[in-house]
């Protein structure tokens, strides 16, 4: 498997829109995230924090960690301390915890709120409203060591392109609605062209780098 040049085909497909390459590496062995690295990719994203905490502890330190999974706040303390940022804010409760431990390690941790933009219930995260609400109040003093940094959503796993396309619009809706924002996470492997042309600033890209993933061990 040639990483850099599935790297360079992935770069050179989404060249025209400019965003931040998040590449998924959950599962991934350390080598293979250590031949991307070397082909000059910084960030990479993690979905459990005993894995990602392992690999932070013997990958390059230059490397930028983002906690792409679902978040227990009893485990915010282990990946404070280095995680670059979080996208699956998807309660007030986890953001208060992360701004409690960010402050203990003098850190202002990048987070996205997760919102809930699919059709399926069992994904996580806040409704529009509570979007709106939140983003409303004073939150820059309530939280100082925490840094809102835009939004998260995930589309509903369907071969729908029309339903997905809804869904990636309606959330660029809400992230144009407040100027203060700066990410657009939105797109992974299987609709990331899609997100990228709904206004997504950040995608989250794991197989077309690394290749097909063994689920057995995730």
């Amino acid at each position: 498997m040639n990483i850099e040049s599935n790297l360079k085909e992935l770069k050179d497909k989404t060249s025209n829109y400019p965003h931040t390459l998040v590449a998924v590496s959950k599962t991934k062995p350390n080598a293979l995230i250590e031949a991307a690295f070397a082909a000059g990719q910084l960030d990479f994203g993690e979905n459990k924090v005993q894995e990602l905490v392992g690999k932070s502890e013997t990958l390059p330190k230059a490397i930028k960690w983002h906690m792409i999974g679902h978040l227990q706040r009893n485990k915010v303390k282990y990946i404070a301390p280095f995680v670059h940022m979080v996208h699956s804010v998807d309660s007030i409760r986890l953001l208060q915890e992360i701004n409690k431990q960010a402050a203990k390690h003098d850190r202002k941790i990048n987070c996205l709120l997760q919102v809930h933009i699919a059709q399926e219930t069992t994904k996580f995260g806040f409704d529009f409203s509570e979007i709106n609400a939140f983003l409303d109040t004073n939150y820059v003093e309530d939280y100082p060591n925490v840094q809102i940094s835009g939004l998260m959503g995930m589309a509903t796993n369907t071969s729908d392109t029309n339903q997905i396309e809804k869904e990636f619009k309606s959330l660029r809706s809400l992230f144009d609605a407040h100027k203060n924002l700066s990410t657009l996470s939105m797109g992974m492997s299987s609709d990331y062209p899609l997100a990228l042309a709904c206004g997504s600033n950040m995608i989250r890209v794991g197989s077309a780098i690394f290749g097909a993933r063994n689920y057995t061990q995730s």
